[in-house]
């Protein structure tokens, strides 16, 4: 009976992280940043994308008026982690005015839409914790503001190590997301998708082969 009861909440466990990661893309961030799967931090619709390869800039401001003033027609406002950021999509060369420039995230393998939608997201994974298995219907950037990053999908896997990280995916390969430092990983995404698909899905059809788990293995205090 114990042993039932355990596999029961076991289930319960996963069911409830798959659903909690399944709703990130609606369920908005709340002001308390608790360890936790992805949230929402904002969305924004957008009809057309700046021609060119394109860049997924991480901009800090002193204030919310100070961002709002520097920010272009495909930028967004958020505050997260203590900072209010300026978050814009566009040429690998542009700059905001004002602020501090964490980093260009990109390129970004954006397919042709009728129009798109940017979804911002924001979590804090402790060592050793993933991702249900997802999908998106467009390219995922990641950006690290601390941790280590590992993404394994069937074609491999992705580092990235330290403060400021970052990593890129195209959309449609299954992957699992993994944080495998020593310390909290506190990240964004952002999805940029067609407006007209879900941005991300859930799966049960692909097995990882456990890239990142060796790795965090190898990493972990013995």
């Amino acid at each position: 009976m114990k042993i039932l009861l355990s596999g029961l909440a076991l289930l319960g466990t996963l069911l409830f992280t798959q659903t909690a990661w399944g709703q990130a893309t609606t369920r908005p961030c709340g002001t308390h940043e608790a360890v936790g799967p992805a949230c929402l931090l904002t969305r924004q619709s957008l009809a057309s994308l700046p021609s060119g390869p394109l860049y997924w800039h991480l901009d800090r401001f002193a204030s919310q008026e100070a961002a709002e003033h520097a920010a272009a027609s495909t930028s967004s406002v958020v505050k997260a982690f203590g900072e209010v950021w300026l978050f814009t999509i566009e040429s690998r060369s542009w700059r905001a005015k004002g602020g501090k420039h964490a980093s260009p995230v990109g390129p970004l393998p954006v397919q042709p839409a009728q129009s798109y939608a940017a979804e911002y997201l924001r979590s804090i994974f402790t060592p050793g914790m993933t991702s249900p298995l997802h999908v998106h219907s467009g390219p995922e950037a990641f950006y690290a503001v601390s941790g280590d990053t590992c993404l394994e999908t069937p074609e491999g896997v992705q580092l990235g190590r330290g403060r400021g990280n970052s990593l890129v995916i195209r959309g449609g390969p299954p992957m699992l997301l993994m944080a495998t430092g020593k310390a909290p990983r506190k990240s964004f995404a952002l999805i940029l998708h067609d407006a007209s698909q879900p941005p991300t899905t859930l799966i049960h059809d692909w097995h990882p082969q456990g890239l990142c788990e060796r790795r965090f293995s190898k990493r972990k205090p013995r």
